[in-house]
């Protein structure tokens, strides 16, 4: 596991707790933008934008995980990460930094009451505990 320590991670935030994904599945992190709806789409999916010219479909992780309901602010950001391929925007409610974890521990049966089954493990820092997310399963199941 020692790889898993020099890897770099971008911190963010939902609904009061830490997250983190790996930088290298992270494309992009842009500005909170216009989002298209798709009717009759999986019940997560926020819709879709348009990012250069590129249709990009923009989850919720908020209604995934079955957190209180999240009211857009000048911090929202969407990350745009690339998933099997495909490029896909995840809606956070604040980037914070990339980082580094000195220790990794694995993940229990629930973190913040979700399935931890979604989780690579938990990062220790300084300020505390960091989920760290495994974004296909996210996405994918």
């Amino acid at each position: 596991m020692n790889e898993v320590l020099t890897d770099q991670y971008v911190t963010y935030e939902l609904a009061d707790e830490k997250y983190a994904l790996k930088i290298s599945d992270v494309y992009e992190i842009i500005k909170m933008q216009n989002i298209t709806r798709i009717p009759n789409s999986n019940p997560y999916l926020e819709g879709v934008i348009n990012l250069r010219g590129k249709i990009i479909p923009v989850a919720n992780l908020h209604r995934k995980f079955g957190l209180p309901n999240y009211t857009f602010t000048k911090k929202t950001r969407i990350v745009v990460v690339n998933s099997r391929n495909e490029m896909i925007g995840i809606v956070v409610d604040k980037v914070n930094q990339v980082i580094r974890f000195s220790n990794i521990q694995p993940p229990p049966e629930k973190v913040a009451g979700i399935d931890g089954s979604y989780f690579e493990g938990i990062g220790l820092t300084d300020e505390g505990v960091v989920s760290i997310l495994k974004i296909d399963k996210v996405l994918y199941e």
